[in-house]
């Protein structure tokens, strides 16, 4: 299943990615920092939602309380 999750806090304005069996896939950040977006895609890509969610919850960036991969984090508890 497709999803779309539209970020808070982040140089990144939006998140979609697909779900197959609790396994993420095709993750792609809208914004942000081009290089860590591609970054983080391919290292969860076939990854355990419920992993990836407990490994990129509470990342801070700079200055602020939250970061893309937060943001990825949030996006999974939702849809859980």
């Amino acid at each position: 299943m497709h999803y779309t999750y539209q970020t808070n806090g982040t140089c990144s304005t939006r998140i979609d990615f697909d779900i197959k069996g609790n396994k993420i896939y095709n993750l792609q950040f809208t914004g942000g920092c081009n290089g860590n977006s591609k970054g983080i895609s391919i290292l969860v890509e076939g990854q355990d939602v419920d992993k990836i969610k407990n490994k990129l919850k509470g990342i801070k960036c700079s200055f602020r309380n939250t970061s893309c991969p937060d943001q990825l984090a949030k996006a999974l508890e939702e849809i859980k």
